[in-house]
């Protein structure tokens, strides 16, 4: 296959682990910044340009979007799936899974299990707004942040109706989230590929830091799941029609609590928790996905 990697830089550990990957099983790939592609999208005969180059002929597309190019970057995608290309994850879900409010509303409305979550435009609302989740200790999180930016533990009503404030003045859409004590400052990301977990780990935040993101200093270790907790990921990543994802979980007393599911997840400390191949069982993933669409492509009247 001829394979794209949408991503911005080609020296970060998965987009240098994708090139590795593919050439190992007899694929060409190659990284390709979105943000230097242009598009005509009204031709009868769909084009992307990359630096003046046509971008033709390719097979499979894996996309790295990062969340600060999410508009851009899923037009792009979307672009190759105008011209037949077979994404990894595709442009609808991506964009579906970067929206943290749609992306809660629609994992509850499918019955997956999320802490307490409570949203409002108004500043006259907060004091309701601290309520609903069960007041302080909670979580506010920025609707559009990502890796552990914009979100803020509040330890009183007091602090969370000040943080909660000061973004409202910013115009900033927050999401309040019920704290989750007995997580004691850890979750668990689970990597989905297809139907399937093929590895996790457990995230736990340094001294004095409630987030457990790695970007955030936070540190891994291997961990077992629960038959509950695979599938859990598992649905959750169906929901959000993503083949391939990391679902961040929460150990809670009530059961496990889904907190995000990430639609390009970082391969660095899963292969390296794990020590398993992550980039190659997903270059594989793609092999069967064009191989089920060569086979179907066949049969077709």
């Amino acid at each position: 296959m001829k394979i794209a990697i949408l991503s911005r830089d080609s020296t970060l550990y998965s987009s240098i682990r994708f090139m590795e990957a593919a050439a190992a099983r007899g694929h060409e790939a190659r990284v390709i910044d979105p943000t230097h592609c242009y598009m005509n999208i009204t031709d009868m005969k769909p084009s992307l340009h990359y630096q003046g180059e046509n971008l033709s002929g390719y097979d499979a597309v894996i996309p790295r979007i990062g969340a600060s190019i999410t508009f851009y970057g899923t037009a792009v995608l979307r672009q190759f799936e105008v011209m037949g290309v077979m994404p990894l994850n595709n442009s609808d879900a991506i964009s579906r899974s970067r929206d943290k409010l749609a992306s809660s509303q629609l994992l509850v409305r499918k019955g997956i299990d999320m802490p307490i979550t409570a949203f409002a435009h108004n500043p006259d609302n907060i004091d309701d707004l601290i309520a609903e989740v069960g007041g302080a200790p909670l979580v506010i999180k920025m609707v559009e942040g990502s890796q552990g930016i914009g979100v803020v533990l509040a330890e009183t009503d007091n602090a969370a109706r000040s943080v909660i404030q000061a973004f409202m003045g910013l115009n900033a859409n927050i999401m309040v989230q019920e704290f989750i004590q007995e997580a004691s400052a850890s979750d668990i990301r689970c990597f989905v590929i297809g139907d399937k977990v093929v590895a996790a780990m457990k995230r736990q935040g340094r001294d004095g830091e409630f987030r457990s993101n790695l970007h955030c200093g936070g540190t891994a270790t291997a961990v077992r799941l629960s038959p509950q907790e695979r599938a859990t990921a598992v649905r959750a990543a169906k929901i959000m029609g993503l083949d391939v994802c990391g679902v961040d979980i929460l150990r809670a007393k009530r059961g496990p609590l889904v907190m995000e599911v990430n639609s390009s997840p970082g391969l660095e400390g899963i292969e390296k928790i794990s020590g398993k191949d992550i980039a190659s069982l997903m270059i594989e993933h793609l092999e069967r996905r064009k191989g089920a669409r060569l086979t179907f492509t066949s049969l077709a009247p």
